[in-house]
């Protein structure tokens, strides 16, 4: 395995007694300072009515960001398809692509991302939208491509930019990496909300991944989280004042959690190295989408800049 990437997986959440406004603040202000760290991505979730969650437009948000950074990739973790028509998302991320080449991945998702009614409010019937995913991210696809037609008459997704945007399914379990894989787009796991094994998920995607024009061969990310501070045991305080929060994420699979799996990774710099190195060995990926839910912007920021220290 050679050398680690690191990336940022913002949740973008209102600290404390920090408003709205100054939470996304904050998220600019972590990208920027991922940028100058040597992160490889930025990307942000996308949440609906959800206690102290910000972001439900990330695509809004990336295109703020983009306009504050220069080289960092942005991104989307995830855009809920379930929710939207793929022309539409299909024209968010070219006119992104378009205003940032080279820059812009496309990540998407199933789950409702919000409660029952939030999801309702939204876009109907939710679980209907689902059941329709499979048609709809091959629409996403055709139209990334320049090949979709509505009833037999082209549409095309404008602006059409130089540099596509990235195409990435995140999924949690094996279910989502063989739709990854017969999609032939890249996949992120999200270890950090996962009870899999994420070395059996990201190794049937490999197994299982068909080439396509988007991508010739298969790309993977593991999403996991992470609290490094200077010492173990200053880590370890963090943890204990902080928590991963809830979100809504696609029922698991019938099938028994897998103990090994890790969901959050604490320690000084160098143990959290230590154990990305040997995650990246058993997962078979060499970078990981990083998100740290501590309860304050200082030292969320820290966390960040301690691992860039040792690892990029």
């Amino acid at each position: 395995m050679g050398a680690l990437k690191l990336s940022v997986l913002d949740l973008v959440p209102k600290i404390g007694v920090a408003s709205f406004e100054e939470a996304l603040q904050e998220a600019a202000s972590l990208a920027r300072h991922a940028e100058q760290w040597g992160y490889t991505r930025y990307w942000a979730a996308e949440h609906h009515d959800l206690v102290n969650l910000s972001c439900a437009a990330p695509e809004v948000l990336l295109a703020h960001i983009g306009a504050r950074t220069e080289r960092i990739r942005i991104g989307s973790g995830a855009v809920l398809l379930p929710h939207y028509s793929p022309l539409k998302v299909a024209e968010n991320f070219r006119m992104l692509a378009a205003l940032y080449p080279g820059r812009v991945d496309l990540g998407i998702g199933r789950a409702p991302g919000g409660s029952a009614h939030a999801s309702m409010a939204l876009s109907g019937n939710y679980l209907q939208h689902v059941a329709e995913m499979p048609v709809r991210v091959r629409s996403l696809i055709e139209l990334l491509e320049d090949r979709y037609a509505y009833e037999d008459v082209p549409v095309a997704a404008k602006p059409v930019p130089r540099i596509q945007p990235e195409l990435w399914m995140l999924g949690t379990n094996n279910k989502s990496a063989g739709f990854a894989a017969e999609n032939g787009t890249g996949y992120v796991f999200g270890q950090f909300m996962s009870d899999r094994d994420g070395a059996e998920v990201l190794a049937a995607y490999r197994e299982g991944f068909k080439p396509s024009a988007l991508l010739e061969r298969p790309r993977s990310i593991a999403a996991i989280g992470v609290i490094c501070a200077a010492t173990e045991q200053e880590a370890l305080a963090l943890s204990r004042r902080s928590a991963l929060p809830e979100v809504e994420r696609p029922g698991a699979e019938a099938s028994e959690p897998q103990p090994q799996a890790t969901r959050m990774i604490t320690g000084s710099p160098k143990q959290v190295k230590s154990k990305l190195l040997e995650l990246a060995d058993s997962f078979g990926c060499d970078e990981f989408l990083v998100t740290t839910p501590v309860m304050s912007y200082a030292e969320r920021l820290e966390s960040y800049r301690l691992l860039a220290s040792v690892c990029l």
